[in-house]
């Protein structure tokens, strides 16, 4: 037991010191210009940092300490952010180096560690066909650390995936208007798609909801290896497919583009911004585009 609870510690540190060093040289600036309200009080000013919008430069400010410097709003102090972590069985897929679960994880902290470059609160909401755990937002580096490690080593009551239980529950228990990033694969195993809607048309109107779809390159097609036996990790139904045969790897293919398709389609229907990311792609370059495109 206290060697997997050393180990739990030692994989901590070591997403702290990755996670944190791309949060604060790259993600800090471009999450404070994507994720901050406008047209709140002015609050102070303080010295231009790389990343931050150059629309908020006090010129007059700068001309007089001849150092760039931007204009603070009141809400850019109390913003909240909502980390909404699908931890069903699903998220322990994985073809290539890692898993989704490492990828979510690790995304999780970035996020987390740019918010608290902005000094906002972080909270989180591990999620399976219900709610599985509630962490309520508060603000500092002892409080991330506690999230990543619960991420690290959480183990769910549930096996499958409800994404309108999460949803609902943000609505609920936030009632100011928060930045709410969903990271899951979006594998809706209740496939309820009437109550997701109902729960995003109503979560939307309240908050800021951002969902970063987690995914793994073989989910999309099959590889020819023969007759294999295909487990579905959430329902546990089992099944034998032959791979070697081209019209069921089409079929495959074709049935993992139509869920995707119906997926994004749910969520732009609903106005929420979405970012992909394979376990076998670069997530910066994804997250940067996200932020960008804000």
């Amino acid at each position: 037991m206290q060697e997997n609870e050393n180990d739990i510690l030692k994989r901590v540190r070591k997403i702290e010191i990755k996670t944190r060093g791309l949060s604060n040289e790259i993600f800090a600036g471009k999450y404070h210009t994507a994720f901050r309200g406008r047209g709140m009080s002015f609050s102070e000013v303080r010295e231009y940092r790389a990343g931050d919008d150059v629309r908020d430069i006090d010129w007059n400010v700068t001309a007089r300490s001849r150092k760039p410097h931007i204009k603070v709003y009141e809400e850019e102090r109390e913003l909240t952010m909502m980390l909404l972590v699908d931890v069903s069985a699903s998220r322990m897929f994985g073809s290539t180096e890692r898993l989704k679960k490492g990828l979510m994880t690790e995304i999780a902290a970035v996020l987390a560690f740019s918010a608290a470059q902005n000094n906002d609160k972080v909270g989180c909401i591990f999620f399976s066909d219900r709610v599985e755990k509630f962490i309520p937002p508060k603000k500092g580096r002892s409080h991330i650390l506690m999230i990543i490690r619960e991420l690290i080593g959480f183990e769910p009551q549930s096996t499958r995936t409800c994404l309108s239980e999460p949803i609902r529950f943000l609505t609920n228990v936030n009632k100011k208007r928060c930045t709410t990033f969903i990271l899951s694969d979006f594998l809706d195993s209740s496939r309820d798609e009437e109550a997701l809607n109902d729960a995003l048309k109503i979560a939307c109107g309240r908050h800021d909801l951002v969902g970063i779809r987690i995914t793994d390159p073989r989910e999309a097609e099959l590889p020819d290896v023969g007759i294999i036996e295909l487990r579905d990790a959430e329902t546990g139904r089992q099944q034998w497919v032959d791979t070697s045969s081209r019209a069921v790897r089409e079929h495959y293919a074709a049935r993992w583009q139509q869920r995707s398709e119906r997926i994004l389609e749910t969520l732009k229907h609903n106005r929420v911004d979405t970012a992909q990311v394979s376990t076998d792609a670069d997530y910066v370059a994804e997250l940067i585009k996200l932020f960008k495109t804000r």
